[in-house]
């Protein structure tokens, strides 16, 4: 399980190595998405709080990146933050996210990016529910929800 201080850690020293690499030009991804997909993951946009039916959804299944189709979470680590914004303690996959220390607009964040395909998710907070206390903030956007067939 991560902990906040594995988050500080490849956010400082070096992400996880990703098991493999999806690279495509901006015109690429500009005709694979949506323009609200790309400005988001893309041009690290955030979404509006409360936009998205996905914040309520708590079915099983698991969420992957709307670019590459990673699986990068899974419903069993969603929870209610009240944010407006999905939320979950844990990603499926330690190679799956890549952390970024983001100090714009002021602020001292964490970053969160698809560890495949670079695209922008969110931003991780040390807030979250025991017992890793992490919170990863998610643009629904950046997520497409997969269920599980087994």
């Amino acid at each position: 399980m991560l902990t906040w201080k594995d988050v500080l850690n490849f956010a400082q020293q070096g992400n996880p190595v990703p098991p493999r690499k999806v690279e495509k030009s901006e015109a690429e991804w500009k005709a694979l998405l949506t323009d609200e997909q790309f400005r988001i993951t893309r041009e690290k946009g955030t979404e509006r709080a409360h936009s998205s039916q996905m914040c309520r959804l708590f079915e099983p299944g698991e969420y992957a990146c709307t670019c590459c189709g990673t699986t990068l979470f899974d419903a069993s680590e969603k929870f209610e933050s009240g944010t407006g914004w999905p939320s979950f303690t844990q990603p499926q996959d330690v190679g799956h996210v890549a952390y970024h220390l983001d100090t714009s607009y002021g602020m001292v964040r964490v970053e969160v990016t698809c560890n495949i395909c670079g695209a922008h998710l969110g931003h991780v907070f040390p807030d979250g529910p025991a017992p890793s206390g992490l919170r990863y903030c998610i643009n629904a956007v950046s997520l497409n929800k997969v269920q599980n067939l087994a």
